[in-house]
């Protein structure tokens, strides 16, 4: 018998063969990642709700314990902005040490997930689902950066989104200009600066030496965020600009590494948060298997294995709870910069966890001067491009269906939460695709000799589809007695048990009027399912089914 636990990181084929050149584009990718993530990483722990050092040493762990056990070459693990909204919502109703023990429950379960081999079944999630809790949570990370951008002062933001809204009207007094200018700044910089070292950019022009791309790389190795963070701290620091900085907030970053601590555990506490905990499993898998999946859009390197990738996921998440830590997944945008910057291997992820450890040890202290509108500014900047906004745009192009199902889950998720989104989500699919598929199946009376009577069926009968059926039935009882039923089943592709019922209802209601019901060209699914029901022999003997007759 096979086993299906299968535990092969992508690093172990990686490393067959490598070589220094290999390590230098490593190098230089993991470097330039673990720089940008520095920003980020407190940005995403400071808009969930959680100290600075959460993120910053979600990123270190996580992202070592993703890239050394994942399935991916080029992934980048670590706190990510979808989880911003799930994680301030859980920190509000539950507290802290409970997100840490949902973190590690849901590792267990991501876990699982990857030891069954069921990686592949994200990608039945649909589309549209997808892109409406994306764009649902795009909005709520940027509103819950109003306030910082806005200098408001407000002691504590609520989750849900209205009142989110209510707080910041009744607080706009408060407003400060020095906050709203820096974080302007900070989203124009973030958007300039890729434009500057663009194809047609004159200063790219004259940097350029003849069959040396220089600004291209110098864009890659200098990302605009670091560019924002460091000209825009250092702006505000010169000036003594009257703003918030995380020094102000937090008091201080642990220069040391962080203590392991085990969180208070019990069973009443696990069951308490299994919501927190499914919703943290689900978005984690998502966000990490989409992840990998752009990834190999951008490369030539072997496909990810999702297997392997939940498995490290779930390591991950329960480990990293010990230190502090916040839910991890894989990250675009930190996985896209890998990408441009050279990375070939899962030893540029090591190289970026390593980078962002050594900086965080070396220079704990200057990140206290980081003004909180520059990372609010850095947030909307990733809202804006997280969402994928011209698919609202495109709305029309699609079905009623496609419509449905992406709106509803984008205000869903707005209004009430991710969890109810994806569930409510999942049910209208399921609901939506049960009734295309009982549309596409259809009984066909093609002809009628006297008491013989010709059907031909279409399609799969199953239990959204038995009622077509149920016509039939209605016409036997309405029609000449002794009547000869004939079902042409050369185009039925599949039969269920629902439907299996609904043919004995036809065979009683033919019985009942002395006739018969005759079964023709069986594919074999049908055969066997009628075959091992009893349902042929009964027909042959022209009895009805026990159960059917009891009826």
């Amino acid at each position: 018998m096979q086993l299906p636990f299968h535990f092969r990181p992508r690093l172990a084929d990686a490393l067959r063969g490598y070589d220094r050149e290999h390590f230098a584009r490593d190098l230089g990718a993991g470097v330039t990642v673990g720089i940008v993530a520095l920003p980020l990483a407190m940005a995403f722990a400071i808009a969930s709700g959680l100290k600075p050092e959460a993120g910053l040493w979600t990123a270190i762990i996580a992202g070592l314990v993703i890239a050394a056990l994942g399935g991916s070459s080029v992934q980048i693990g670590g706190p990510a902005g979808a989880f911003i909204v799930i994680v301030y919502g859980i920190v509000e109703r539950f507290g802290l040490a409970n997100l840490l023990i949902a973190t590690s429950c849901a590792g267990v379960l991501l876990f699982v997930a990857g030891f069954f081999r069921l990686g592949r079944l994200v990608r039945y999630v649909p589309v549209s689902i997808v892109i409406g809790f994306t764009n649902g949570i795009a909005v709520l990370i940027a509103v819950s950066q109003l306030k910082d951008w806005l200098g408001l002062k407000v002691e504590k933001m609520p989750a849900d989104f209205f009142a989110q809204l209510n707080v910041i009207g009744a607080n706009i007094a408060t407003f400060n200009p020095f906050a709203f200018g820096l974080g302007a700044a900070c989203v124009l910089v973030l958007f300039v600066w890729p434009r500057l070292w663009g194809e047609r950019s004159p200063i790219r022009a004259a940097i350029d030496l003849p069959g040396v791309k220089t600004a291209a790389a110098f864009n890659r190795r200098v990302p605009g965020p670091v560019v924002a963070l460091v000209l825009l701290t250092l702006f505000a620091w010169y000036f003594q600009l009257p703003v918030e900085t995380i020094g102000t907030r937090f008091g201080s970053i642990p220069e040391g590494l962080p203590a392991f601590v085990l969180p208070e555990f019990s069973w009443a506490t696990v069951k308490l948060l299994v919501t927190p905990t499914l919703t943290i499993a689900a978005l984690g898998a998502i966000e990490s298997l989409l992840c990998a999946r752009v990834a190999d859009q951008l490369t030539t390197l072997p496909r990810h294995d999702p297997n392997q990738e939940l498995m490290a996921q779930g390591v991950a998440n329960f480990v990293t709870p010990f230190f502090g830590g916040m839910p991890a997944t894989g990250t675009i945008a930190r996985t896209v910069t890998n990408i441009r910057a050279g990375a070939s291997t899962p030893v540029a992820g090591i190289v970026h966890a390593v980078t962002l450890a050594i900086i965080v040890l070396a220079a704990a202290k200057l990140a206290l001067l980081v003004p909180l509108p520059v990372l609010a500014g850095i947030l909307l900047f990733v809202a804006f491009n997280m969402g994928e906004w011209h698919e609202f745009a495109n709305l029309k192009k699609y079905s009623m269906h496609y419509r449905v199902l992406m709106l509803g889950t984008f205000f869903l998720t707005v209004v009430f939460d991710l969890t109810v989104a994806v569930q409510v989500g999942l049910l209208t699919a399921c609901g939506l695709f049960i009734r295309r598929m009982s549309a596409l199946f259809s009984v066909k009376r093609v002809r009628e000799e006297g008491a013989v009577i010709h059907y031909e069926l279409y399609g799969a009968l199953f239990f959204g589809a038995v009622a077509k059926i149920d016509e039939v039935v209605q016409a036997v009882e309405r029609g000449p007695s002794e009547p000869v039923v004939i079902l042409d089943c050369s185009h039925l592709v599949q039969l269920d048990t629902s439907g299996l019922d609904s043919l004995r209802q036809l065979h009683k209601a033919a019985l009942l009027r002395g006739g018969t019901l005759h079964l023709e060209n069986l594919h074999e699914q049908p055969r066997g399912l009628i075959e091992r029901s009893g349902f042929a022999a009964e027909l042959a003997a022209n009895l009805p089914s026990p159960e059917v007759a009891a009826g």
